[in-house]
């Protein structure tokens, strides 16, 4: 009989589960597949934003979109169309009832444990798929599968049961190759990103014409000390720096905020004579803030495009 057996909603930079339906099977078949399950959950921000593992019986499909990631194990007979016309429907709701806010700062597994009541719903109709073809139009999400197929993971792929092997370069269609990090896109921008942003390029301004200053100053009094001029500099490269961090993905990204904060901070702490505490305190908490919003803004998967 094909038929979805579980679902679950998974944040994709960490693998935290925000929400699952309950199950009740504990059959050994379903207990590997749990653990196909963590597994997957682990390598998300490593994997395209739609993918199948098939596993024997059983197939898991998943489908990853502004952060979040929606997965479903069903029957290896279960129509692939369907399996991911379910995902998108978990999809649209979750999206509607949560803002990105909440499921960027959940702390705590299954934070979204009401979700289960819809998954439980949907999965009931989908497994009625009698009477669910007289109710949608299956062809958009057809043309879309046949256009764009999800890529099929192997289990060779997801290393030892126990372990979590670096997953090889693998040849996506509609997408070219991956590497280790293929989701380049970060998540959308916040009114507090936004806000981190135009304060940093505000103190990069500020430094930048302090710079322009100590230069002038220094070509009139030979006296002055040149290492001031370095410092403003230094700190406005910082600034900027900063705001590439928050709009574009890099590698260490975080590592690099941090650093560069370290930066502002050492910059600040030498042009101590030249700025009172007002000024010292509004460019090193600028420079935090912005850390902190360079931290928040994780890279997503693609969001699919589907259209059911």
């Amino acid at each position: 009989m094909s038929m979805i057996l579980s679902a679950s909603v998974v944040r994709v930079r960490d693998g935290l589960p925000l929400s699952a339906s309950t199950d009740y099977d504990q059959s050994t078949g379903m207990q590997e597949c749990r653990k196909y399950f963590k597994m997957l959950s682990k390598k998300l921000s490593q994997l395209p934003d739609r993918c199948t593992l098939k596993t024997g019986q059983y197939n898991i499909n998943f489908i990853s979109s502004l952060g979040v990631s929606y997965m479903m194990l069903c029957t290896e007979n279960y129509p692939s169309v369907l399996a991911f016309c379910f995902l998108d429907e978990l999809q649209k709701e979750f999206i509607t009832t949560y803002n990105m806010m909440k499921t960027n700062t959940a702390v705590r597994p299954y934070c979204f444990i009401e979700f289960d009541n819809f998954i439980q719903r949907t999965k009931q109709r989908y497994n009625n798929t009698r009477s669910l073809s007289t109710k949608m139009n299956l062809a958009d999400m057809q043309t879309e599968i046949k256009l764009r197929p999800p890529y099929q993971i192997s289990v060779s792929e997801l290393g030892s049961a126990n372990g979590f092997a670096h997953l090889s370069v693998v040849e996506y269609r509609g997408t070219g190759k991956i590497s280790a990090a293929p989701h380049q896109r970060l998540e959308p921008v916040t009114l507090p990103g936004i806000v981190s942003f135009v304060l940093s390029l505000l103190c990069g301004a500020l430094n930048l014409i302090r710079g322009f200053h100590a230069i002038e100053s220094l070509l009139q009094n030979e006296g002055e000390d040149f290492s001031y001029v370095i410092a403003f500099f230094l700190g406005t490269a910082a600034c900027l720096y900063q705001c590439y961090l928050f709009v574009y993905y890099t590698g260490w990204r975080n590592a690099k905020s941090f650093l560069t904060f370290g930066l502002i901070c050492l910059c600040n702490m030498y042009l101590y004579e030249l700025r009172n505490l007002w000024q010292l305190f509004f460019h090193v908490t600028v420079g935090a803030f912005s850390t902190l919003q360079i931290r928040l803004r994780q890279p997503q998967g693609k969001s699919p495009d589907y259209n059911v």
